[in-house]
């Protein structure tokens, strides 16, 4: 139920149980870390000296001491988006008509521990990873996506321990958040597919957050089986898009 931040190589990032304890911390913590040299952002841009270790260190780092920026920065891109964005704001119409309500109160930028863009979670709402967004159009996929997924849960009552219902609304917001547009796949994920990139970028995305939910484990095979057996239906869904809107 949320949307990968860069790569699809990267982890799938939480599932539908996500525990906003476990994922996401105070974005205003104490800075603990090594002071923030240029040496550190030099050699991090270089890769000079940078073993696993030292890049897990330093990205923390960064994480923390720029905690405020990094949520001014998501919190204006959301407030511009809620304000001028047509899917978003048609995503905010659309949920309001099935009886739900998201306001600036439960659409929350926060540091993500996990490697993850976003989340929902029917009693928190909306999660924004503020040192996971890369600018404002990647706020707003990662917003359209999980506005999607609070649509789904409210018009279709989805049972998210089912990994069937999550699969499906996987697709949807895959599908409909405008996330698998082709510059997105080109240009930022590298993934060169000309022939039906859209669906393969679907089944892909859809997959590696399926194989996130504790039922699956982490098995690529089942989840890539449980995305197939609802595939074609909810690919087709559209709502309540008339079509894919992007």
């Amino acid at each position: 139920m949320s949307s990968n931040p860069t790569g699809d190589g990267a982890a799938t990032q939480g599932t539908a149980d996500l525990n906003h304890e476990t994922s996401v911390q105070d974005s205003k913590p104490v800075y603990k870390g090594k002071p923030m040299t240029w040496f550190r952002h030099l050699s991090y841009i270089t890769g000079y000296g940078m073993t696993p270790d030292v890049l897990d260190e330093y990205k923390r780092d960064v994480d923390d001491f720029y905690a405020d920026k990094m949520c001014k920065r998501c919190e204006d891109n959301r407030d511009w988006l809620l304000t001028y964005s047509p899917i978003v704001r048609f995503m905010m119409d659309q949920v309001r008509e099935v009886n739900g309500n998201l306001t600036t109160d439960s659409i929350k930028c926060m540091r993500c521990t996990k490697d993850q863009a976003g989340g929902f979670h029917p009693k928190y709402g909306i999660l924004l990873c503020q040192n996971k967004l890369r600018d404002r159009d990647h706020v707003e996929d990662t917003m359209a996506h999980e506005m999607v997924h609070a649509y789904d849960h409210m018009r279709f009552k989805v049972d998210w321990d089912n990994v069937k219902h999550l699969a499906c609304t996987e697709i949807r917001a895959s599908t409909l958040s405008g996330e698998c547009r082709p510059y997105q796949e080109w240009m930022v994920r590298g993934q060169w597919k000309f022939l039906r990139h859209m669906e393969s970028c679907v089944r892909r995305r859809a997959t590696l957050s399926v194989s996130g939910h504790p039922k699956v484990n982490g098995d690529m095979e089942m989840a890539g089986r449980i995305v197939d057996q609802v595939f074609d239906s909810c690919y087709k869904d559209t709502r309540p898009f008339r079509e894919v809107y992007r």
